[in-house]
């Protein structure tokens, strides 16, 4: 959520937390590394204030060079950087800012206070500049295109080169919140009667519906809660998936598996895919992943849902070191990317990500499709899927595999699904409007001869 939930702490105390996140993310840590470290009573409420200031970073790193050239301590820059975002309104989301700016103000100094106090006339003195400057410094800051859309200068030139047409609502949408999904475990209910369930709960929801499909395990919730407030979560009723995310099983089962069928899922972490596969089909499936960390939550998650599958740490890439020589009737290859697709549920990926990165993740998952393609026996399908918006991970990629392996066909598939209001694809009753991640999807079949 972008506006911090109800909470008994001060504000400078999440202010001050919020600092620290932001620092973190400033010198190349991921935000959920950084929230890990912070207690647990501020986490919400610090999680949500950084969401917003990473969401705003680019703006505000631009308002900070121009009120402070030299840049200040680098926990103190997190906190001006953080006051500087809170304190932005910005015109494409609507959003108003989540506090009065004298409040915002004040309870920074007394942040500066807690951590830096010898800083604190400094940390007063620029954001009082900056509230009465504020219309001219923003009207400036916002020629730099960094400034305006919040997002690295190779981002921008990316998308503008992949998606002329899309580019700008690709970057709008990156700076809004992302609907919570769920996804009802088939083997326990359908759809209509946990609906009924999230009502008798207080609860509001709509079933969405991905593209084609006639039904479906997908519902909506008009605003998003913490998972132990669902019913039935505990008991494995329901998981949280975007609905993007939940094409993959539908996709790579097609028409139907036979019973007993040899699936691999071969970078399975954090275990989403995996089971919806298992809640739509009696599968012999192996989770793979190089991780052993990330894969104990697909075992956590396969447990929760009352599903199995056998589980493997090891590179799939590595073939000798985990296949058993049986062919695999079908393959889900979900490649690690630079996850442009979902920046809106990651807001400090588009930080933390170099353009050197694409280039070293192209090569990774071109590598992942040539050692798995000869696991996979003729007539079979794989899937690849990544959750990126960049064609040098979609369909360039799929496009240089097909060149390699004459013997794979590929099928009809979604390809991309964009997270902008117009995206044809993405099959969402009721008014248009994001819904959601980005994802690239091909289906590549194995020629018998």
């Amino acid at each position: 959520m972008n506006v911090p939930p109800p909470s008994s702490l001060p504000l400078a105390t999440l202010l001050a937390h919020t600092a620290d996140a932001v620092a973190a993310v400033c010198a190349g840590r991921s935000l959920n590394d950084a929230l890990a470290a912070v207690p647990a009573p501020p986490r919400p409420g610090t999680q949500a204030l950084a969401f917003r200031v990473l969401r705003g970073l680019g703006l505000a790193q631009a308002l900070r060079r121009r009120l402070v050239p030299k840049a200040p301590p680098a926990w103190v820059d997190a906190l001006l950087l953080s006051a500087f975002a809170l304190a932005h309104q910005d015109a494409d989301t609507a959003e108003a800012p989540p506090y009065a700016p004298h409040t915002l103000v004040s309870q920074a100094v007394e942040a500066a206070k807690l951590r830096a106090r010898a800083q604190a006339g400094f940390v007063n003195a620029v954001l009082r500049r900056y509230l009465r400057e504020q219309t001219a410094l923003v009207a400036a800051a916002v020629k730099d295109p960094v400034a305006k859309w919040n997002h690295p200068r190779w981002w921008i030139e990316t998308l503008q080169r992949d998606w002329p047409q899309h580019w700008a609502d690709l970057l709008r949408t990156n700076d809004r919140r992302a609907p919570m999904t769920l996804r009802v475990n088939a083997r326990q209910q359908d759809r209509a009667s946990y609906l009924q369930r999230l009502a008798q709960a207080g609860i509001a929801a709509r079933a969405v519906t991905r593209p084609g499909a006639a039904d479906g395990q997908a519902i909506e919730l008009a605003v998003p809660c913490a998972v132990s407030s669902l019913p039935g979560f505990a008991e494995g009723a329901v998981s949280v998936q975007d609905l993007a995310a939940q094409q993959a099983a539908p996709l790579l089962l097609g028409t139907g598996l036979p019973p007993g069928a040899r699936v691999l899922d071969a970078c399975a972490a954090p275990g989403g895919k995996t089971a919806h596969l298992l809640e739509l089909a009696d599968l012999d499936l192996l989770a793979l992943d190089a991780d052993a960390q990330r894969l104990v939550k697909v075992r956590e998650t396969l447990q929760r849902l009352g599903l199995h599958a056998r589980t493997q740490t090891a590179d799939a890439r590595d073939v000798a070191s985990w296949w058993d020589g049986q062919p695999f009737d079908a393959i889900l290859l979900d490649a690690p990317c630079s996850a442009s697709g979902i920046v809106r549920r990651h807001p400090d990926v588009r930080w933390l990500r170099r353009a050197s990165d694409i280039e070293a993740l192209a090569s990774t998952q071109a590598g992942l499709l040539d050692a798995l393609w000869p696991v996979l026996r003729p007539g079979g399908r794989l899937l690849y899927a990544t959750c990126s918006v960049f064609k040098a991970e979609g369909v360039h990629q799929i496009d240089a595999f097909l060149q390699r392996a004459p013997n794979a066909i590929e099928r009809p598939s979604p390809g991309y699904l964009l997270p902008v209001a117009d995206n044809p694809d993405q099959g969402i009753e009721g008014p248009p409007r994001p819904s959601t991640d980005g994802f690239y999807y091909a289906l590549l079949d194995k020629r018998s001869s």
